[in-house]
């Protein structure tokens, strides 16, 4: 490296137009002039030096295949070469990413489900016939009520109005009816 920083940039233009020919020395001086600055922007982005490493190799066989595409009208050669880093290193967190992503569903696939669809389903009839069976135990206008206010989703007043009694007389018999049923199924959230 030189010691002028000035210089060595000002220099970069010339060395693309010469990379973009396919002059080997050209680029062997464009990189030792560019390389620790890709690498530290690159580093900052993917914090981990082996990635940084690969991508920074990434960065510069770009340069090497894409120099002709260098516009000195559109900046700098090196706010291209920068930009260039930058989108690769972008890149490289984005697929790392989706590839961590992938491993973690993967792997969840992989895993077994601790929830057992026949013993639920088992345990699901069972509740139920245990429930149909205590409603069989109450009286007609209680069962009447409860089916209307928890199968049927009415209130108390639509209850009253639907079978054509007092509020507070509906609302006795659910409560009564719900005090049976709990009695029946052995206080089991009934």
């Amino acid at each position: 490296m030189t010691a002028d920083p000035a210089s060595d940039v000002a220099v970069l233009p010339a060395l693309l137009d010469r990379i973009a020919t396919g002059d080997s020395e050209a680029f062997a001086r464009f990189y030792d002039l560019t390389c620790d600055r890709v690498y530290g922007m690159v580093l900052r982005v993917l914090r981990d030096p082996g990635f940084s490493e690969e991508t920074t190799q990434e960065v510069f066989l770009q340069v090497w295949r894409s120099a002709r595409s260098f516009d000195p009208n559109a900046g700098s050669a090196l706010s291209w070469l920068i930009t260039l880093a930058h989108r690769r290193a972008v890149d490289r967190v984005r697929s790392e990413s989706a590839a961590s992503r992938r491993d973690v569903n993967y792997g969840l696939a992989g895993i077994p489900s601790t929830f057992d669809e026949v013993t639920e389903a088992v345990e699901s009839r069972e509740v139920t016939r245990e429930v149909l069976g205590c409603l069989q135990t109450l009286t007609e206008v209680q069962r009447q009520s409860v089916d209307l206010a928890y199968y049927h989703g009415l209130s108390y007043r639509e209850v009253a109005e639907r079978l054509s009694v007092a509020l507070p007389t509906i609302k006795s018999r659910i409560r009564d009816g719900l005090k049976r049923l709990r009695q029946c199924l052995g206080d089991r959230d009934a």
